[in-house]
């Protein structure tokens, strides 16, 4: 699953992960990106949206 919401087009950011002795590793900090059926522009599609937009289109309808 490809990790970008079709909606809103959120994708992965990269930062460090630190430890204690404040060693730099790169990470990827990833959407929560969820396969739903939704009508998006008139129709039934199956889109990869992040839980936000799944929150925003609930309480908006």
């Amino acid at each position: 699953m490809a990790q970008r919401c079709e909606i809103c087009g959120k994708g992965p950011l990269y930062g460090h992960s630190r430890s204690h002795a404040m060693n730099a590793t790169n990470r990827r900090f990833m959407p929560n990106i969820s396969k739903r059926s939704l009508v998006y522009k008139g129709k039934k599609q199956k889109l990869n949206v992040c839980t936000n937009c799944l929150r925003t289109l609930n309480k908006n309808g």
